[in-house]
């Protein structure tokens, strides 16, 4: 009878621990989110996945959205478009106090980048930097 209570307690702490999410993944699922809503078009989403921009002048709101819009556009001539973002990885930087998050650009030519964004945990989200 022991032995079927122990074994009952480990599923269920494997139960309990596999619906946690890592830092590191919760980072990666947060950055391909902002940038899923970039490639939307819905650009105030993206702007609202960015550290810091509650208290951002609204000329230098209006600035950033205009650059994403840009962004998009010039990926359009440069590259026929940008097809996803799909976060490859994730390091966290304990000298910086941030996490690295490397994100794979897939772009419509078939070209593919690497970019990192770092990101900071913010009232238990994580934003980019």
């Amino acid at each position: 009878m022991k032995h079927v209570w122990l074994v009952l307690l480990v599923a269920l702490c494997f139960w309990a621990c596999s619906g946690n999410q890592s830092a590191e993944e919760a980072a990666m699922e947060a950055v391909e989110d902002y940038y899923g809503s970039l490639l939307e078009g819905d650009y105030e989403a993206f702007l609202a996945g960015r550290a810091d921009m509650d208290e951002a002048p609204a000329s230098f709101r209006e600035q950033l959205l205009v650059a994403y819009k840009q962004f998009i556009r010039q990926q359009q001539e440069a590259h026929m478009g940008v097809t996803s973002f799909t976060a490859s990885r994730a390091t966290m930087d304990s000298t910086l106090q941030l996490m690295q998050v490397f994100l794979l650009v897939n772009y419509a030519d078939s070209m593919q980048e690497e970019i990192v964004v770092p990101m900071v945990e913010r009232n238990g989200e994580w934003k980019m930097k």
